[in-house]
């Protein structure tokens, strides 16, 4: 099943912030079914014009299609997508080319391509992919990266319970593409920070997608300006959208593991607005 519309998330400024109540925020940031068995469910933020969301297969193919909300009569036909699977392994097939992602696995998709759909792999269930796509202005390769090849990065410390391992795999000095940034980073065991100091990066919305949590856990996502912060409760395999202007940070009651991915006017991941503790409101 794959739904005919995509629902829209109208894009937001700092001076709506203090006005809002928590179901405002959570209505406006959040996006709380991402992975829905049998569907591919998406949603549009006008933050960068970026389409995210889930395919589950649950033992079917699922067709990612056109969209009256995207004007064009295939998915991909003026758009880019970054693609990875947070469950069982499965398949994605693009123009009869097949590619076979593992848990953590990464593909990008470049502007062009007609058909793409989505399956578990053979004698497997339960592949959930995560689909993070931005307007492309010209075609890259396709590309398919295995969990750990990409660009691994040590950062954080244990005294801060920040000590998380990034893998980078679209971006300036990875995969090519026209605007998104997409990896993968994994708390160590007894770090719940994802990053502290907070910052920003006016040149580029981000979203986050959580997943690994277990289910009696939660991140405490903070968000808004420095000095009006505000904060959203997320649970295992939820969303948030991040505009350019709101600073981005979070920490759980465990350690998770959590999809970064951005679009924008700069791919340059250093990029960024620190806003630091002794800042923040």
């Amino acid at each position: 099943m794959t739904e005919t519309h995509i629902p829209q998330r109208y894009a937001t400024n700092p001076a709506q912030i203090p006005g809002m109540t928590t179901q405002d925020l959570r209505d406006t940031y959040l996006i709380p079914d991402v992975f829905v068995p049998g569907e591919i469910r998406l949603t549009y933020t006008h933050h960068d014009r970026i389409v995210l969301g889930g395919a589950v297969p649950a033992g079917a193919v699922l067709e990612l299609g056109g969209y009256p909300e995207i004007r064009s009569d295939y998915f991909l036909e003026h758009r880019e997508v970054g693609i990875i699977n947070v469950g069982g392994t499965g398949t994605v097939t693009a123009d009869g080319e097949v590619y076979t992602l593992v848990k953590g696995a990464c593909l990008y998709l470049g502007r062009g391509i007609r058909s793409v759909s989505f399956a578990d792999a053979s004698g497997e269930t339960g592949a959930q992919f995560y689909l993070f796509s931005a307007p492309a202005h010209t075609a890259y390769p396709a590309a398919l990266v295995s969990p750990g090849e990409g660009t691994v990065r040590e950062l954080g410390d244990q005294l801060t319970s920040n000590r998380r391992t990034l893998n980078q795999y679209i971006h300036e000095n990875g995969v090519k593409s026209c605007q998104i940034v997409m990896g993968v980073t994994e708390l160590h065991p007894g770090s719940m920070w994802n990053t502290m100091p907070a910052h920003t990066h006016d040149r580029r919305t981000e979203c986050y997608l959580y997943f690994d949590l277990p289910e009696d856990a939660r991140v405490i996502h903070l968000m808004g300006e420095r000095e009006e912060t505000r904060h959203l409760v997320v649970a295992d395999r939820q969303a948030v959208i991040s505009p350019s202007w709101s600073l981005h940070s979070g920490v759980g009651t465990s350690s998770y593991t959590f999809i970064w991915a951005m679009a924008g006017e700069n791919q340059a991941f250093d990029d960024m607005d620190a806003a630091p503790v002794t800042d923040l409101r």
